[in-house]
């Protein structure tokens, strides 16, 4: 039973697999991709195995400080007394947390009491929706998530000895962000030496994450001070976005145990190049999983040469992406400083641009001839590490299932090599240059958005950026006050 796989997994089965344990763990994630749980004693946990549990319904209520939004919204406000969600444990989400002393772990989804509908905002609910459409059709989605993060050594608190995210918050109370040392300094991406400074950790990551079925694929350092960069293990899509939020769960709890701050925002130092989230999709047939995207026979006549090894199916697909891309930003790039990171000269896209092994686009197209047929796929590449996995690969395969459905076709040429994204040979219209313009599109009544998720979760996600935009509007930063205490 120890080793049952855990896609087979029932509530039958649990008894004998947590024979030896006395408590489990379980969490889920709110809009910020933030994972929130509790321990629970085993009894109360088989109890609730089958039906769920109550969960305060606030994690969709509030930001990511616990601060209620500013206009309430409708899944959890004063009106309905901030009532119990359902949370269903997803068995075949088992795993062990190596660094907790093996504590069993589940992940949930979250219900609405009322309807017992999946909830509208809940990212693996909304993901699942998604993945469904493409099932009733017959066709599957693969995915793999690439992570880059900062990482910064963290001070001592006061008065206590503890050295790790806690302390780094206290510090910066009341120290500049400049104060804060990174890992490592100066540029040096890939290099083989620099991880042996840091040996234990660098290792601790990569065999944490192996262990705890978020398995790392590739792992190197990037251009930055002490930034590296994770490739995930290609896999199931909807198996892909659980593995990307349980990954940044590990960086963070391995990183607490060596006194180091890892950062997943979007562009933590100016003048550098900031934190992507880049995720990797295709589409396979269901049941023999053989890639949709690749087209056995070159097209010579092919619209453009990039698409040559392109199936029609994937052509659609793309031109889905082209089309719903700027409707979606929020998505991919949810937080004031994404925004930051999405400027021109520092390896991330500002338009809506795409093309064959092109690392400038937004959408970069990976087949034949430099990779194989079944390795064919896209890079959407405007996602930042600040990302919820989930909403992102579910954003990226409804607007591209929408370009399918509608056999769309592509409305920009692809990016001339040697080309830079938002030059004068880029045809791709403008991606949003701030989050306040990113969610008023988004919330449009005519927003593809609304088309392929609906009002309900529209105007929730909507609304809990407009918070944030609210939050930014109203804070004095260091830069105002150095600029103006004394010159105005």
């Amino acid at each position: 039973m120890p080793n049952q796989d855990p896609a087979t997994l029932t509530a039958d089965d649990l008894p004998a697999l947590l024979e030896n344990d006395i408590a489990v763990k379980v969490a889920g994630l709110d809009v910020d991709g933030m994972l929130r749980g509790k321990l629970m004693a085993k009894k109360k946990f088989l109890s609730i195995a089958k039906e769920g549990f109550g969960f305060c319904s606030v994690i969709f209520g509030w930001d990511m400080h616990d601060q209620l939004y500013f206009k309430e919204l409708s899944i959890s406000n004063k009106s309905n007394g901030y009532r119990d969600l359902i949370a269903v444990p997803d068995l075949t989400s088992f795993r062990r947390i190596p660094w907790e002393n093996n504590v069993p772990f589940f992940l949930v989804s979250f219900f609405d009491p009322d309807s017992e509908k999946s909830l509208s905002a809940c990212p693996r609910s909304i993901l699942k929706r998604t993945t469904d459409k493409l099932a009733e059709k017959g066709f599957g989605a693969m995915a793999g998530a690439e992570y880059e993060f900062f990482q910064f050594r963290a001070p001592n608190a006061e008065p206590g000895p503890e050295r790790n995210s806690s302390s780094t918050a206290a510090f910066l109370k009341s120290n500049p962000v400049d104060a804060l040392p990174s890992l490592t300094e100066g540029m040096f991406g890939y290099s083989i030496t620099r991880p042996v400074h840091n040996q234990d950790y660098y290792y601790g990551i990569f065999d944490a994450c192996s262990a705890f079925n978020c398995g790392i694929e590739g792992w190197h350092t990037e251009s930055g001070p002490g930034v590296f960069e994770a490739a995930l293990e290609f896999g199931e899509i909807t198996q892909m976005a659980d593995k990307a939020s349980l990954f940044k769960l590990v960086v963070k709890s391995i990183g607490s145990k060596f006194g180091i701050t890892p950062c997943f925002m979007a562009k933590p130092r100016e003048g550098l190049p900031g934190n992507s989230g880049h995720m990797h999709v295709s589409l396979v047939d269901a049941k023999t999983k053989e890639n949709l995207f690749f087209r056995k026979d070159e097209d010579k006549d092919a619209p453009y040469s990039d698409l040559r090894w392109l199936s029609d199916l994937g052509r659609h697909f793309l031109a889905g992406l082209v089309e719903g891309l700027p409707d979606i930003m929020p998505l991919l790039a949810p937080n004031v400083n994404s925004y930051k990171r999405l400027v021109e000269n520092f390896w991330a896209p500002v338009t809506v641009s795409w093309g064959l092994e092109h690392r400038a686009a937004s959408i970069r197209l990976i087949s034949p001839p430099t990779a194989s047929g079944k390795a064919t796929r896209f890079e959407v590449r405007v996602p930042g590490a600040d990302t919820n996995a989930h909403f992102v690969l579910a954003a990226i395969l409804a607007i591209g299932w929408r370009g399918v459905e509608k056999k769309l076709e592509i409305s920009v040429p692809p990016l001339g090599k040697g080309a830079d994204t938002g030059g004068t040979e880029d045809k791709g219209e403008r991606l949003a240059k701030s989050l306040k313009e990113a969610t008023e599109r988004f919330m449009r009544k005519e927003s593809i958005a609304r088309e392929v998720f609906g009002d309900e979760f529209v105007d929730h996600f909507g609304g809990t950026r407009l918070h944030e935009i609210r939050l930014w509007d109203e804070a004095v930063t260091d830069w105002e006050v150095k600029r103006y205490i004394e010159t105005v």
